[in-house]
């Protein structure tokens, strides 16, 4: 079995390549700079690729493979940009179209929690999307742009709705990396929001395991939630990595004002993607 992975230096894309490399399929990771991967050039090829200039051969390229694990989005975190639907949509669209009309049987694509918008609470894939900032937005008209394609050129479609992450890699802006690095520079304050807002959050390995394994099913799953299920506060979790890593810094709570483009309280329903893991067993 052939599986690409787009955006395969990325966070989340470098975990994906390490538990892909645990199966015995052949991998090739698709990323602009092929020296961002230099540590796994023994167990994967690499293809060096921008997915925003138009190829009429993507397919072929990459190696016709049978699944795809699309990772690649550019613009983030400013989930506020026009650039999510002025510039990444037609480009994002573009190339997933072309490898779908050349014959890609499978594609996961990562989704977002975004895509609910500010709607409260345990939310399923029965709800409906409601996108409130251009991210989620851009990504919302992604899925459905993608699912008129299936009525034209059938292939097995998995959106994988991811909600928090955290771990290894992670964006400097984020709130583990802020965390670890004040710890770091032997700050004795660590300020943040109030923390009492409600969240979803998954390690980055967890969410790469997961995602391999929704990949390699095969089946037009459709819309997943990739989460625990299991609502926290921000601040407990800070605490815990406190705690976890056994680090001597002091919260100042309310510093910052909770974000505008996500509500209070929300996190994922994992029923739907729980049962594909005990059918697929």
């Amino acid at each position: 079995m052939k599986v690409a992975v787009t955006g395969a230096s990325g966070f989340i894309g470098r975990h994906v390549l390490l538990k892909l490399s645990e199966s015995s399929c052949e991998i090739t990771a698709i990323t602009r700079k092929s020296e961002n991967l230099s540590g796994f050039k023994s167990k994967i090829d690499i293809m060096e690729m921008d997915i925003s200039l138009p190829l009429e051969n993507a397919y072929e390229l990459i190696g016709k493979p049978d699944i795809l694990i699309h990772l690649a989005w550019h613009g983030l975190p400013n989930y506020k940009s026009l650039h999510h639907f002025e510039t990444e949509l037609p480009v994002q669209y573009r190339f997933l179209s072309g490898l779908v009309k050349s014959g890609l049987p499978n594609l996961l694509v990562a989704g977002t929690c975004f895509e609910y918008g500010m709607q409260s609470g345990a939310l399923g894939e029965d709800c409906e999307a409601r996108p409130s900032n251009p991210y989620g937005f851009a990504k919302d008209t992604l899925r459905h742009q993608l699912g008129f394609l299936k009525h034209e050129h059938p292939f097995n479609l998995t959106w994988a709705r991811l909600f928090y992450i955290y771990g290894e890699g992670q964006s400097e802006k984020s709130l583990f990396p802020q965390l670890k690095k004040a710890v770091e520079n032997g700050d004795k304050i660590f300020n943040m929001s109030g923390g009492e807002q409600l969240r979803d959050y998954l390690s980055v390995s967890e969410v790469a395991s997961y995602l391999v394994s929704l990949a390699m099913m095969e089946k037009d799953i459709g819309v997943v939630n990739v989460c625990s299920g299991k609502p926290v506060s921000v601040r407990k979790l800070v605490e815990n990595w406190i705690a976890e890593y056994s680090w001597s810094i002091k919260l100042n709570l309310g510093y910052y004002h909770y974000a505008d483009y996500e509500p209070m309280n929300f996190w994922g329903d994992n029923s739907k993607f729980q049962k594909l893991l005990r059918e697929s067993e």
